[in-house]
């Protein structure tokens, strides 16, 4: 069987102990789709598993794999797959605690593709991916985000957060965006009515929000308290330094009280990926690239999303 490049690390640790090692090619099984993979981004989940902060979920098994989202094209099926063929561009994300897209091959189950956005190459589709789907389950599956009401992002420059301003803005809300001082005019030309500096406003000088969407984590009850009667807080990260009371807390609100929260951890499906596909299509959602990285420096791309002020996403060129 033939090999491919995938990258593994042996330990938990920072970027370093990333590296492109060989690995045999995924045969598909039947009702398995085999994708060519063309374009992979980095997600903050995958930086916190590989540097050991979610060992309950990820395990101490060596060596492991990087990366969830992928665009490409179909490369080959098992016995049972129909609607799809060899060249098809497709764009998907690999099952929720599963990571392996940074390699030149996935193997997946049909629900978990779509077919890519018409008129996007592999590396600005693939900007959209996470975020897209995570930022519309977010505001319209679980916070019901509704026109004329107001919106808070945390962290609106980010690979969520700058898709959920532009999604927030397309369905009528009215969107305040928090980012960085170097990034207060880009979240703006993405759809902000508003866009403040995290750095020099605090939550006590906000006002009220109906919808709250978290993509930070840390401090999150202060931001929780924003709400007004009747709103929702979306957290889609947690404080890793303070996980049990942070999630204890979550858990709390999310059964107690009018400001609940809602938390969850994405898994989208074909109609969901379709879905943000069309939005693509019709320049609702425009992707937003910060770099783009040959397979041999994911490392630099690891480093980069780590140290902030990312705009949109850190995307990996797999060719």
């Amino acid at each position: 069987m033939d090999d491919m490049r995938a990258v593994l690390h042996d330990s938990y640790g920072p970027p370093e102990v990333l590296y492109v090692g060989a690995v045999p090619v995924p045969e598909p099984g039947p009702g398995e789709v085999l994708v060519r993979v063309r374009a992979a981004s980095v997600n903050g989940g995958e930086t916190a598993a590989r540097a050991g902060r979610l060992k309950l979920l990820t395990g101490r098994s060596f060596p492991q794999r990087v990366g969830i989202d992928f665009a490409g094209e179909v490369a080959g099926a098992g016995h049972g797959v129909t609607g799809l063929r060899e060249g098809d561009p497709v764009w998907g994300l690999l099952p929720r605690t599963r990571f392996g897209s940074a390699a030149d091959y996935v193997v997946v189950r049909p629900r978990r593709l779509a077919r890519a956005p018409e008129g996007l190459t592999a590396v600005e589709a693939v900007s959209l991916l996470a975020g897209g789907t995570t930022g519309h389950t977010a505001l319209v599956g679980k916070a019901g985000l509704r026109p004329g009401e107001r919106l808070l992002v945390r962290g609106g420059a980010g690979g969520v957060g700058s898709v959920a301003v532009q999604l927030g803005a397309a369905l009528g809300a009215r969107v305040t965006a928090l980012a960085g001082p170097g990034n207060l005019d880009f979240v703006r030309g993405l759809g902000a009515h508003e866009a403040l500096d995290y750095t020099t406003t605090g939550p006590g000088s906000l006002g009220a929000f109906d919808v709250v969407l978290d993509t930070v984590g840390a401090g999150q009850e202060a931001y929780r308290r924003l709400l007004a009667p009747g709103g929702r807080m979306v957290a889609i990260a947690f404080d890793l330094d303070h996980m049990a009371t942070g999630l204890a807390r979550m858990a709390g609100s999310a059964v107690h009280g009018s400001r609940r929260t809602r938390f969850f951890s994405g898994n989208p499906d074909h109609g969901l990926l379709a879905r943000v596909a069309r939005y693509a299509e019709d320049g609702i959602l425009r992707p937003v690239v910060d770099t783009v990285r040959p397979l041999a420096e994911i490392a630099a791309a690891h480093r980069a999303l780590e140290a902030g002020g990312v705009r949109g996403k850190h995307v990996v060129r797999i060719d």
